[in-house]
């Protein structure tokens, strides 16, 4: 794909934004009161998580160095090392499971946002109509150009960091040590314990490869990418896991595990009942900026799969901004159906089986770019002549990582998203066929 000219190009801070910006979204701000029932050994699984990643993001990172141009990121790397058929099943799956994120953090944000306007809480249409407006505003930013969605993505990226860092940080000083007892309240063993821990915190690491999608659109991306994904990953590491400290210390287990604001929660512990307002005012920030980073992925991975003739080459029409427009629309109309469905009384279950099945698909893109990370450095080893050995080594952790995360992520999960995998061959045919035509 041809370069894009130097104007219409991130850096790398508005590149670590949207990392950072779309792996803390909405749902970080619950996660504390959901580890709550495994008492404080859920802090290890917050590292163990964080290791299990760092490989990950040490493949997508080196990638970047060695295919510097190929933008779909994880679809990219797949199609590079298996092939068009895992490329794109790859780039599918991944389509899909956006989708339906862009929908709950919609939802998050509304539900947010009912904190200042309790009629959101009560009423379907207004709740409807407020997270429809915010999808397609985030749509028509990103059609503005990615220099404007990624200051957007920069700005609501530090916004959401404030309120955060003043909890992870300020918190310590608010700590009573008898809420870390017991260690291990699940009853079972410890390594049980991590492992169950891990797979809650994993899903909070989700979109460290965010900013390889968007590849021509980045200023040097051979060396921008890789320090975008590896800077992301330490920021969202140190609030995670300081975050998670300061609220599991503030707060007693047996309270923090039925809490539906453990942040909110925390900061009126520690400043009084007016700092819910401000801490949901994080929340809806931190929403809405996750909002438009995925959007702009959404838009960014069909684009790179139309410019292969895989997907429709309608997804690679771009506007004089050079911005997918079409992509980006359609997107916003499939957001804005599972939107409706979830407020809509006897749809509720059809939504949220929706997010079951694309759970895989989120977790797919990471064994298949690990593999493939392998399989390129083998071929090119002596292009690269050193170092390959740790590549391998490298890439295989990642894999494992992946392959258990993937086992993990429970056996009607795997089962249901392999069959919303398979549900794309069909569109793989007919591409082939137009494409023999």
């Amino acid at each position: 794909m041809a370069g894009k000219a130097g104007n219409n190009k991130i850096g790398l801070w508005p590149a670590t934004s949207l990392v950072v910006g779309n792996m803390i979204g909405a749902g970080i701000f619950l996660v504390p009161a959901a580890m709550a029932s495994f008492g404080s050994i859920g802090l290890l699984g917050w590292v163990f998580a964080a290791i299990g990643t760092f490989f990950i993001a040490r493949v997508y990172g080196n990638l970047s160095m060695l295919l510097p141009h190929s933008n779909g990121g994880p679809y990219a790397y797949t199609r590079h090392g298996f092939g068009d058929f895992a490329g794109f099943l790859v780039a599918w799956g991944y389509w899909l499971s956006t989708v339906c994120t862009l929908a709950a953090i919609a939802i998050s944000f509304v539900s947010a946002l009912s904190t200042f306007f309790p009629i959101l809480a009560t009423n379907a249409v207004a709740a409807v109509i407020t997270g429809m407006s915010a999808v397609w505003l985030v749509t028509w930013i990103n059609n503005r150009g990615i220099k404007t969605s990624g200051s957007v993505q920069l700005i609501t990226t530090i916004s959401k960091l404030l309120p955060l860092l003043v909890i992870s940080f300020g918190g310590l000083f608010f700590i009573r040590m008898q809420n870390f007892h017991p260690f291990n309240s699940t009853g079972g063993s410890v390594a049980d314990a991590i492992s169950s821990s891990a797979a809650i915190t994993m899903f909070s690491f989700l979109g460290i490869e965010c900013a390889t999608i968007p590849a021509d659109s980045v200023i040097n991306p051979g060396k921008t990418i890789s320090r975008a994904t590896m800077l992301g990953l330490l920021v969202t590491t140190v609030i995670y896991i300081m975050g998670s400290v300061s609220i599991m210390g503030i707060i007693p287990a047996k309270i923090l595990q039925h809490s539906v604001t453990p942040y909110a929660d925390a900061a009126v512990i520690m400043f009084g009942s007016n700092a819910r307002y401000w801490a949901s005012a994080g929340v809806a920030i931190a929403a809405f900026g996750a909002l438009n980073g995925w959007t702009l992925v959404q838009g960014q991975m069909p684009l790179a799969v139309a410019y292969d003739k895989l997907f429709p080459s309608i997804f690679g029409r771009l506007n004089k901004r050079g911005a997918p427009y079409f992509a980006f629309i359609i997107s916003a109309v499939f957001v804005s159906l599972f939107m409706v469905m979830n407020y809509t009384q006897g749809l509720v279950e059809q939504f949220k089986f929706l997010l079951l099945l694309t759970t895989l698909t989120t977790l797919v893109p990471y064994l298949f770019s690990a593999g493939a990370y392998i399989i390129i450095r083998i071929q090119e080893k002596q292009k690269y002549n050193t170092g390959w050995l740790t590549a391998i080594l490298v890439g295989t952790f990642a894999f494992v990582y992946s392959l258990w995360a993937i086992g993990g992520s429970g056996r009607d999960t795997v089962y249901w998203g392999f069959l919303l995998l398979m549900a794309g061959i069909p569109f793989y045919v007919w591409g082939l066929y137009k494409k023999a035509v």
